[in-house]
């Protein structure tokens, strides 16, 4: 009887192990299944629409076949100059980034403004390997972005745009690119902060979404996703000093951006027709605030949509739309995420007491540029053409010639005269009136600009606050 029972006991565990045996290839497959993540999810959803990008420029070096000789320094910028002709060196530089198809009808590719720069031919290469020679559609230095147009016979693949304003701290992001060369390199993180404000050489970049997911030159313009694999933002690597830090520039902030590209090839800056200055800690207590807090109003245009919505000069500024105004730059930047006819809603004090306005915004009226001119420069101009008392003792051919100077303005005090030609203001080659007043418009609300002046043969730079 016991033996029996032990005989039945060992036929029991046999028979389960040939169950578990038989069993583990599900067991198998179940596991393998599980390895079907979101972020593999996505990332196949995605990376047909993600781009390689190089640009191919041709860079310049002038050569001097007498220096490092201990020459003296005077003699060597002579020696310089006279081999410069026949000695000049030329050579192909490239850069490479990254970038994402956003529309596969029209062949529309976002990317970053740094990452096609400089000029030169544009090559894009697709995942699976197809090659096309990119346009420009246009690019935006203030919010590192660009638009890139390729032509293809048939729709190509394309991302779908999600919404950055509703991003969590701590929630997955997925980027994609090309970094170092290596095509289709994607990294993981997790979205450490937003509204980061980054301050380069020559400009400040203000929301940016903050990851730890690795961005470099070589993934910079690609996308950054969502666990879903929508398009949240387009990674930058403009902040060189970042090490395990990475940062994008959120999507519903680039929306406005393409669209003027795409419409225009530029952006077209929203105009209401205020002027703002900071409040320091004197004024914010003559004015019974709390702390630093706001703006305060110093101009209204004439004319102005804020002129027409009731905003006066003293108002204090609290907020413009959802976003909380703390200083100019506050200001500048919140009116940046609007176009021509939004409704904007401005909260502001008058007399101590809170006061809610809905401004229409418009685009800046070509027809007071020249005003501007003379109200940030100080200077009247007319085209080399048109000056002709100038034009017979002038050396540059493109520009304006300055005609007047009002004699307290900062280019007078520093020598400037008439007869001295404009030839750029900060990145924009000024070839006639019609370029400085577009120019004029565009950095109305900079503190500064750079300018190239040429008088003669000589060539100076000049930073002109505004």
């Amino acid at each position: 009887m016991n033996t029996s029972k032990v005989h039945i006991q060992i036929g029991l565990s046999l028979l389960i192990v040939m169950m578990l045996f038989m069993a583990s290839p599900s067991i198998a497959n179940s596991t393998e299944y599980q390895r079907e993540t979101p972020v593999v999810n996505a990332v196949r959803k995605v990376s047909p629409a993600v781009v390689n990008i190089s640009s191919q420029y041709e860079v310049r070096k002038r050569t001097n076949p007498f220096s490092g000789f201990g020459m003296d320094p005077l003699f060597d910028s002579f020696f310089r100059d006279f081999f410069d002709p026949g000695l000049e060196q030329r050579y192909q530089r490239s850069s490479l980034g990254s970038g994402v198809i956003i529309d596969g009808k029209r062949g529309f590719i976002l990317t970053n403004a740094h990452v096609i720069e400089k000029t030169g031919t544009i090559k894009v290469v697709l995942n699976d390997e197809r090659e096309f020679e990119a346009q420009i559609v246009g690019a935006d230095p203030d919010s590192d972005l660009a638009v890139l147009r390729i032509s293809s016979k048939t729709p190509l693949p394309s991302v779908e745009m999600g919404n950055s304003d509703d991003l969590m701290i701590g929630e997955t992001v997925i980027a994609i690119g090309n970094p170092f060369g290596f095509s289709h390199t994607v990294t993981t993180g997790v979205i450490s902060a937003l509204g980061r404000s980054i301050r380069t050489d020559d400009r400040v970049f203000q929301d940016f979404i903050q990851t730890d997911a690795s961005i470099n030159p070589g993934n910079s313009g690609g996308p950054l996703l969502n666990i879903n694999g929508d398009l949240i933002g387009i990674n930058t690597a403009i902040y060189a000093k970042a090490q395990g830090i990475g940062f994008a520039i959120p999507i519903n902030k680039a929306r406005r951006i393409i669209s003027d590209l795409i419409r225009h090839g530029e952006v077209i800056p929203a105009w209401i027709g205020i002027v703002v200055q900071d409040i320091d800690g004197k004024l914010a207590k003559y004015l019974k605030l709390p702390g630093n807090k706001g703006v305060i109003v110093k101009e209204v245009e004439k004319n102005s949509p804020a002129g027409e919505a009731g905003v006066r000069e003293g108002d204090i500024v609290f907020s413009v739309g959802n976003k909380k105004i703390q200083s100019d730059q506050d200001f500048q930047s919140a009116l940046r995420d609007y176009s021509s006819g939004d409704i904007i809603k401005i909260e502001l004090q008058r007399g101590g007491r809170a006061e809610h306005v809905s401004v229409k915004a418009a685009v800046f009226p070509m027809a007071r540029a020249k005003d501007l001119i003379g109200k940030l420069l100080g200077v009247t101009v007319e085209n080399i053409g048109v000056g002709r008392r100038y034009s017979n003792r002038m050396a540059a051919t493109e520009g304006v010639v300055i005609t007047e100077l009002q004699p307290q303005s900062y280019l007078a005090r520093i020598g400037v005269r008439p007869g001295d030609v404009i030839r750029r203001l900060d990145d924009v080659p000024i070839k006639d009136t019609n370029d400085i007043e577009k120019a004029m418009v565009k950095f109305r609300n900079k503190s500064s600009v750079v300018m190239l002046l040429q008088r003669d043969h000589e060539l100076y730079y000049i930073t002109v606050k505004l």
